[in-house]
């Protein structure tokens, strides 16, 4: 059984109340991995801020 399956068939168990914490969780863990990639980005570019003024002239 793979991951997906597994999660499938437990999600499939619980009340509607516990779907609905289910979706809002993975919904946080995917903003939080959003961000981290924003935070990431943003650390990049101010890094290297300089370098990308040059090479957008």
């Amino acid at each position: 059984m793979t991951l997906s399956e597994k999660l499938i068939k437990e999600f499939e168990q619980l009340t509607e109340e516990k779907k609905k914490e289910v979706i809002d969780f993975v919904e946080f863990v995917k903003a939080k991995e959003q961000k981290e990639i924003e935070n990431l980005m943003d650390t990049v570019i101010n890094e290297n801020k300089e370098a990308l003024n040059e090479l957008a002239k």
